[in-house]
């Protein structure tokens, strides 16, 4: 008895600083670190202020929880708040390694899971096979569907996008060491740059995962150099969140289509991307490539792990045609953990290497 006690025990920490209570989980192999329990209050009247004050005021608290030697600089987190949105369940703010995201399939999709398991929703009517979950994300409202058994989760769930649009299409961008490349720009609830690797002489599906990123970070540099990004509702959500190489297999198939995505600061999705694939079924029904309600397949060349998707409905952001798209794909638990500070600590708010 005594032995299983010492393991719930904190060890020696700096007592003015609350340990950070997390649940570790994975959606295609893509990390996600909620924290359920130690975060100081993320103040502000809206899901977009808190963001902003979590930027300005608590960043250090991002830095633990992703950073080494906590965390590393691929990992991704989620500090849940609440929304002011009358119809949601819970509000989250998604954390990265350079910061803030505005939307994160991957996220939504574990925390449909994770809000069933722990209660932040009520359990659905016996008999249920489904719950639903309302997630203000940045970007808006999400609504997750959860498969469940006996109001706990039990396989796959899928979530419904904020409107999904196409910002610019065949844009001629100056890459360097690639020249000029044909490239399009699509909105999942954040935005990202999109053309086929073959353009910039690589095979997603074999090339290194080094030399994909490198050609990802010189598209997403030479874009925000060269193209503003603007979003029709909200100014902060007119920034340019990464790049997402293809195999440009974008006509409608049975088959799966690979890509893989690099956001932030060369951050690499090992999950097919769910806000990536979100924007790509936008833009493949944009193109006439896809319909309505025909689902597509899309693999991660990560790690195989693949998302399906299709576009629900159509709707409009601003004076753009959009879509609602549906996502779906399965998250697992990994772990829990109570992180904590030791005072003295030089390296307590985490470092990254590069």
């Amino acid at each position: 008895m005594e032995a299983a006690l010492a393991v719930t025990r904190l060890p020696p920490h700096d007592p003015r600083t609350p340990a950070l209570s997390v649940v570790d989980m994975h959606t295609g192999g893509e990390p996600l670190r909620i924290v359920h329990a130690g975060c100081p209050e993320v103040a502000g009247p809206t899901l977009l202020a808190k963001r902003r004050y979590m930027r300005q005021h608590l960043d250090y608290i991002r830095r633990r929880l992703v950073f080494e030697p906590r965390g590393h600089r691929d990992m991704y987190g989620a500090i849940l708040v609440p929304s002011e949105l009358p119809d949601a369940h819970l509000g989250v703010l998604f954390l990265h390694n350079e910061g803030y995201s505005s939307m994160c399939g991957h996220a939504v999709l574990a925390l449909g899971r994770f809000a069933l398991d722990f209660g932040l929703v009520p359990a659905p009517p016996e008999g249920s096979r489904e719950a639903q979950v309302n997630i203000h994300c940045p970007c808006g409202l999400v609504t997750a569907f959860v498969e469940c058994e006996g109001g706990r989760s039990c396989g796959p769930v899928r979530f419904h996008s904020v409107p999904a649009f196409v910002l610019a299409s065949d844009l001629t961008v100056d890459v360097p060491g690639h020249g000029k490349v044909l490239v399009d720009i699509a909105y999942g609830g954040a935005f990202y740059a999109f053309v086929s690797a073959e353009k910039l002489g690589l095979d997603v599906c074999s090339a290194k995962t080094r030399d994909l990123v490198d050609a990802a970070s010189a598209l997403t540099g030479a874009v925000k150099a060269q193209f503003k990004i603007n979003h029709p509702e909200s100014e902060d959500l007119g920034f340019l969140y990464g790049s997402i190489l293809t195999d440009g297999k974008d006509a409608y198939s049975e088959e799966a289509t690979t890509n893989i995505c690099v956001f932030a600061d060369e951050q690499v999705d090992r999950s097919p991307t769910g806000s990536g694939v979100t924007a790509r079924i936008a833009l493949q029904y944009h193109k006439g490539l896809l319909q309505l309600n025909q689902t597509r397949a899309f693999k991660s060349s990560a790690t195989g792990s693949v998302f399906t998707g299709c576009a629900v409905r159509e709707a409009k952001c601003g004076d753009f045609k959009a879509v609602i798209v549906e996502v779906a794909g399965q998250a697992h638990y990994t772990g829990t953990a109570n992180l904590t500070v030791e005072d003295g600590d030089p390296l307590r708010d985490g470092f990254l290497l590069k």
